[in-house]
């Protein structure tokens, strides 16, 4: 039976950091834990299963609730990541369920994630699971302005 756990101390957050800096290779190893504290104190929760046999997290999902006039109330799946050593085994849907399953005894409408163009397999998940493509998701990257000190 898959076992799903929440990340809610630094021991958790450590425990998913391999998977973390994995997936997400922009992240900073030294700055993980500070920025995982902050998006947990904004709302982020961090859910994985664990890999016994390497004492570290096998798969993680990261989302955060919110609400918008579009869409109501809604969780949106930041990361969805399994490694490839363990893939086919179930988790990721498993982790998807259990998303689902939080969702519906939360009141929340519905589930919400943007996945790359070129990620077939999960895109071949998330139609199982019943997700549809309701829309393109557009972003700027915005060019960062020095502030200037004060004198």
């Amino acid at each position: 039976m898959i076992q799903i756990k929440t990340a809610t101390t630094t021991d958790d957050i450590k425990f998913c950091a391999r998977a973390l800096l994995t997936f997400r290779p922009m992240l900073k190893e030294d700055e993980l834990m500070a920025q995982s504290q902050r998006m947990m104190a904004e709302g982020f929760r961090l859910i994985y299963i664990t890999d016994e046999s390497k004492n570290e997290a096998a798969a993680i999902l990261g989302f955060r609730d919110y609400e918008m006039y579009r869409t109501g109330r809604i969780i949106y799946i930041d990361d969805l990541f399994t490694f490839p050593e363990h893939r086919g085994k179930g988790y990721a849907g498993a982790l998807l369920d259990h998303v689902h399953e939080l969702a519906s005894a939360e009141g929340i409408i519905s589930v919400h994630l943007d996945s790359g163009y070129q990620l077939h397999p999960a895109h071949r998940l998330y139609l199982n699971k019943g997700y549809v493509l309701p829309c393109h998701h557009f972003s700027k990257a915005i060019e960062q302005t020095p502030v200037a000190s004060e004198k």
